[in-house]
């Protein structure tokens, strides 16, 4: 119950009622978190498009070459917010995967 009411954005008191107007502030982590990152992400991006296509790095460049040439998805090219953005997931992935690995940095910066 107390995930639905912080998912929420409500909070209890100490006496177990509602505090309505008082948010706790947004933890990065959890659904809201990943909301909030989703709408930066799609900000910065310049909302998907050829403009956010600039913007990739060369591990998301190479995961469009993977998915259009290997997994024949098609042109990866002008791509909306929202497959730019799990391109950025998959690519956070294999930065922690990298990481946690060899214990270095990937070799390709992020953006």
């Amino acid at each position: 119950m107390d995930f639905l009411k912080n998912l929420s954005g409500g909070s209890e008191n100490k006496q177990g009622g509602e505090q309505p107007n008082q948010q706790q502030p947004q933890e990065s982590g959890g659904l809201g978190g990943f909301m909030n990152k989703a709408k930066n992400f799609a900000n910065e991006q310049g909302g998907g498009g050829q403009k956010g296509e600039q913007n990739e790095d060369m591990l998301d460049k190479g995961i469009d070459m993977v998915q259009e040439k290997i997994f024949k998805q098609g042109p990866q090219d002008n791509e909306s917010a929202a497959e730019q953005f799990k391109d950025e997931q998959i690519s956070d992935f294999i930065r922690n995967q990298y990481k946690s690995t060899t214990g270095k940095d990937f070799p390709a910066a992020d953006k």
